[in-house]
């Protein structure tokens, strides 16, 4: 259950706070399965990045185990990857706190994330919140990681992430990997809102008919495609800035069935909005049914899941004290760990 050292090594991660999305399987993590046959994958369940919002205790616990077994259902294989829980690392929060003293108070009030969520959470302006992208920095450099996948609303915190590795290098030494970002990866579908079709579709939007959460059974998904927003042209072109709903449920078939947007558009060159909601809705349907099943299996077993995460919490242990071992001398920090 190692991932492979002689492979370059990504690391990504998801937040428990919720279901994940059509989006968020289409977007990222179908895209990470099939990197498991080209790369070392270090697939992280990012618990204390979801601190910065209060959190139930009890329904954060649950999320928690229900992202790890989505993960397996989806197709991440524990014996290719490596799978565990932020909170399990301590190594995280220490390199995080090293990292914000290389970190400067104009880079991250410049981060266009923590400007979105203080409007969105003004009661909790808290300072997670503001260093969150320093957090995310350490994520990534505790294991020497050669590549990041990101969307464009990640890019930023990326390029931090480099900023501060440079700075540290700079300083101390090679002792950090300044990672590449992972962008365009073939087959990545851009989902958008069911109900505002220029927005991508999240888990937090305010109607439940705006997203399709993987869960979903087969019944809520045709009833949000039926209800998703299109326009009163009645042609069906891809045209993202004047049809942008019936753009996005073209790329959302093509996304779920493999076939190029040219087939798509012959296919639909009848031009009705029902038939094509519908047989969106059928294709989503087919992808997303064996991840239902395999989901409610792991999920009822979670013996199996406690121990998945504590083997991968020992795998990521290990790399990460390597790194912190090196901080730790490159600053002058004395240590009896060996």
């Amino acid at each position: 259950m190692n991932a492979s050292s002689a492979l370059p090594t990504v690391f990504s991660g998801a937040q428990p706070t919720g279901q994940l999305t059509l989006g968020n399987y289409l977007g990222a993590l179908r895209t990470w399965v099939r990197m498991q046959q080209e790369y070392a994958c270090i697939f992280c369940v990012v618990d204390l990045h979801a601190l910065t919002v209060r959190q139930d205790p009890a329904q954060l616990r649950e999320n928690i185990f229900e992202l790890t077994a989505l993960y397996l259902a989806c197709g991440i294989d524990p014996e290719r990857s490596i799978i565990f829980l932020q909170s399990h690392v301590p190594a995280h929060s220490e390199l995080a706190w090293l990292l914000a003293t290389f970190t400067q108070m104009g880079e991250l009030e410049r981060m266009t994330q923590f400007k979105d969520k203080s409007q969105q959470h003004h009661q909790n302006i808290n300072a997670g919140l503001f260093t969150y992208p320093v957090l995310m920095a350490a994520d990534t450099l505790l294991y020497q990681t050669h590549r990041v996948p990101v969307g464009e609303d990640q890019k930023q915190h990326l390029e931090l992430t480099r900023d501060v590795a440079i700075r540290f290098n700079g300083l101390y030494g090679p002792v950090f990997r300044v990672p590449e970002p992972l962008i365009g990866t073939d087959g990545v579908a851009r989902v958008k809102d069911l109900q505002e079709p220029t927005k991508k579709m999240s888990k937090s939007a305010a109607s439940e008919l705006a997203r399709i959460m993987l869960l979903d059974d087969a019944d809520a998904v045709v009833k949000k495609f039926k209800k998703a927003v299109t326009d009163t042209l009645g042609v069906i072109r891809y045209d993202e800035v004047n049809q942008p709903g019936v753009a996005n449920l073209l790329n959302i078939w093509c996304a779920a069935t493999g076939h190029s947007r040219e087939e798509a558009l012959a296919h639909f060159d009848h031009n009705q909005y029902g038939k094509l909601k519908m047989e969106t809705a059928e294709a989503v349907n087919t992808v997303l049914q064996p991840i239902r099943s395999r989901f409610m299996e792991l999920n009822n077993d979670r013996g199996q899941l406690k121990q998945l995460l504590r083997q991968g919490a020992e795998q990521a242990r290990a790399q990460a004290d390597r790194t912190m071992h090196q901080v730790w001398q490159a600053l002058g920090l004395p240590t009896s760990r060996t």
